[in-house]
């Protein structure tokens, strides 16, 4: 592999604008190799000469001693890179050519070292600024530390006091002194961790710290409302003891990835510095390479081993505490873990998409020739009954598609999605495995409408039909039950990450929304139609004489209300989401956002009312509120959620940075967007559709509704990645488990402590 493609395979992608512009560069020395080529076409007399003037041994010699000679001179004179202080009394660097200005195409070579040293500064900035965030990280890690030990004594030691003077501290020798972060050109070791021996100085910790309660519910909302800290006292119970451990080794771990990844830009950074040097020398037949690279490996890029340290520390502190310094076992933890990708399930994947076209070609000619919508007013109700089990499945499998799609569109253009809604280091799914699925599912739900219709067609009697209309709720439980199965199979990790985003949507008002929530609660706007056909599911199956379609099932009061009240559940939802970061976070943009939620449960309402009642005052009604509400959300999708139409980007009307190098793909995108929130507006006004019944009609939007929103969710996250982007944003915060009070009385005892020792 080229080291090009090396180079940006191996970028943090939040970090991609941090990193040296390998392939500017690299453009920059084509324009320097064009520039030297003779313009005068090469005769083949002028050729033969030069071919014959390789093998003279005389006049070859001579010009290879005058080389040798002046080698080390030429590299000498050729550049020189002079450091001096910029902001911050921070180290930059500029070169200065040495050689002739009347040489070719030196107007190039002075661009390219310009550019050389700015990425030069600029990677040494980025670093440097990174490299004090994670010693100032490792201090705070060093007072968990301190605090964790502490906690460990007292559990296993019940009987020990604060202010006994020696305390057994044979198993835990380490613990850790914060040091105040200073960063330098040369970069000094900082140790995580030192050891200490006087154990009632340890002690004199629990005095000064609380748990970080980060459980959420009604109660801590209550208490964030009142200003009221969320922080407990210490219990000293096995049980906390066991939280805090779980809590620190996930710090730790997150922690040792930042570093990971630290390391990693330095090495990649210092390679393609040496590599495009090396091509410069390639190009020009000059020697600066070795000039260069030293300054390089002198700068704080280069000669700070600050990361390395760190990461040797973390690795003895995390073994030894909580691996009881079983390295084999601890490092496990610590490594990345790289998702494989498994053949058997491409093969399945493969076998089951071939299954699900053959199933849906045997329902269609089994459907022709068995004349089922011939066989009149029975046929008609029984494909209407079957059709609306089944739409379930099929606005499932669709969202399933499409959210394949998302996955593989973001892989591609290097949209960080497991980074983005917190997915578990090696747990996310890819776009394989949805698509296998999404595959096996929709084999299971034709499987059982082609058994449905051959059993319903073959029987006469009512009683063995009655059995046969079992069968979609079969497929629902088994549905169910796959997806709630407690046991490690069939993806349980992910399905369980699921599950507990859609219980923290149910109960969004007392729970910190994370980008997840509010995700999974916008593809639940879009599933209004499959959340009804759950309620016909318990309509239909909780009568003994199966209701003949939801004509039947609106006569009941109580369908009709339910009907309401699940169609403004997602937005309802929504709503409560923004609210809540609204009061959390006090920014009025997630006001105008649970406003536009609002107007979709007013337009969803009266339009649901029309839907029942008819009559042309709710006619109006419901088309100027869709109307509203669909300008609304579609103007929000495109500038907010996607950050388009921007007036001052480069990019005209779109935004400054684009992952998608086809600009078009924006454009039509925002015209696509409009125009299938535009379709909405089908289900108010009810243009008739030949050969189309109303039901058809309405599961058609409601799949176009789907597509609109699989193409959103890319846009989505793609403008939350280019956020992330602009601010190098590439770790997840995670919640330490202690949290220190009384700082400064905690820092007068200890003077004090220490003048009484003086005395």
């Amino acid at each position: 592999m080229k080291f090009g493609k090396e180079y940006k395979q191996q970028m943090v992608p939040e970090w991609v604008e941090a990193y040296m512009d390998y392939n500017g560069l690299k453009k920059i020395l084509r324009e320097i190799r064009q520039s030297r080529v003779p313009r005068t076409p090469q005769t083949p007399m002028r050729a033969l000469q030069q071919r014959f003037s390789m093998y003279s041994p005389f006049r070859g010699s001579g010009i290879e001693l005058s080389n040798q000679r002046s080698t080390g001179d030429i590299e000498d004179q050729a550049i020189k890179v002079s450091p001096y202080l910029g902001e911050s009394n921070r180290t930059f660097y500029r070169t200065r050519l040495l050689f002739p200005t009347e040489d070719t195409g030196r107007e190039d070579e002075v661009k390219f070292f310009k550019k050389l040293d700015e990425e030069l500064n600029k990677v040494n900035a980025f670093y440097q600024d990174k490299v004090d965030e994670v010693v100032r990280d490792a201090a705070e890690l060093n007072k968990q530390m301190d605090a964790y030990i502490a906690l460990r004594i007292k559990v296993q030691n019940p009987g020990v006091k604060r202010s006994d003077p020696e305390v057994p501290m044979e198993p835990l020798r380490a613990s850790t002194q914060a040091e105040a972060p200073s960063s330098s050109e040369t970069g000094g070791s900082r140790e995580i961790v030192s050891p200490t021996n006087n154990g009632s100085d340890l002690l004199k910790v629990l005095n000064h710290v609380k748990i970080n309660n980060t459980l959420q519910g009604p109660i801590s909302m209550m208490r964030g409302l009142l200003q009221d800290s969320n922080d407990k006292e210490l219990s000293f119970s096995k049980e906390e003891l066991k939280q805090v451990e779980e809590r620190l080794k996930t710090a730790f771990t997150e922690f040792y990835q930042e570093l990971r990844l630290l390391r990693n830009y330095s090495f990649m950074n210092l390679s393609a510095f040496a590599k495009i040097m090396k091509k410069y020398e390639k190009t020009t037949s000059r020697s600066a390479a070795r000039s260069y690279m030293k300054i390089v490996d002198k700068s704080y890029l280069g000669n700070c081993d600050e990361v390395t340290k760190l990461m040797e520390d973390l690795e003895h502190l995390f073994i030894k505490h909580f691996f009881n310094a079983n390295r084999r076992e601890g490092m496990k933890p610590l490594r990345p873990i790289k998702r494989r990708e498994k053949h058997r399930v491409t093969f399945l994947s493969g076998f089951f998409f071939g299954c699900t076209i053959a199933l849906v070609l045997a329902i269609t000619l089994m459907m022709r020739a068995r004349k089922i919508m011939e066989k009149g007013q029975e046929g008609s109700n029984y494909l209407n009954n079957m059709f609306g089990l089944y739409s379930l499945f099929l606005y499932i499998i669709l969202h399933m598609f499409m959210y394949a799609g998302d996955i593989y569109v973001w892989k591609r253009y290097r949209v960080n999605y497991p980074f983005i809604f917190n997915f578990k280091q090696g747990t996310d799914v890819g776009y394989r495995e949805v698509f296998l699925l999404s595959n096996g599912l929709a084999v299971l739900a034709l499987a059982g409408f082609l058994a449905n219709s051959n059993i319903f067609i073959g029987l006469a009697e009512s009683d063995s039909k009655n059995y046969a209309k079992l069968i979609p709720l079969v497929v629902l439980l088994v549905f169910l039950v796959v997806t709630f199965c407690p046991f490690n199979i069939i993806f349980r990790s992910s399905r369980f990450f699921l599950i507990k985003c859609l219980c923290r949507c149910i109960c969004a008002p007392f729970y910190e929304v994370t980008l997840a929530d509010f995700f999974l609660a916008d593809q639940l706007t879009s599933q209004i139609s499959a959340i009804r056909s759950i309620e016909f599911y318990i309509c239909y199956y909780s009568r003994q004489d199966f209701p003949q379609g939801q004509s039947k099932c609106h006569k009941y009061g109580v369908y009709n209300a339910f009907y309401f009240v699940i169609a403004i559940i997602p937005y309802w939802i929504r709503c409560f989401q923004c609210l809540r970061r609204l009061v959390q976070e006090k920014d009025s943009i997630h006001g105008y956002n649970a406003l536009k939620y609002l107007m979709a449960i007013v337009a969803v309402v009266i339009r649901t009312v029309y839907e029942l009642k008819s009559g042309t005052p709710w006619l109006v009604m419901a088309l100027v509120t869709s109307a509203m509400a669909v300008g609304y959300n579609t103007y929000w999708d495109i500038v907010v959620d996607w950050g388009l139409m921007r007036q001052n980007s480069k990019n005209f009307f779109l935004r400054d940075r684009l992952l998608v190098s086809h600009k078009s793909v924006y454009y039509v995108a925002m015209v696509n967007n409009v125009l299938l929130r535009a379709a909405w507006l089908q289900l108010v006004l009810e243009f008739n559709v030949p050969g189309l019944q109303k039901t058809a009609i309405s599961t058609t939007i409601s799949c176009l509704e789907i597509i609109r929103r699989g193409i959103w969710n890319f846009f989505r996250l793609e403008n939350e990645h280019v956020n992330n982007v602009g601010k190098f944003r590439a770790f997840r915060s995670v919640p330490l488990p202690f949290n220190y009070h009384d700082k400064h009385k905690a820092d007068d005892t200890d003077e004090d402590d220490d003048d009484e020792k003086d005395d």
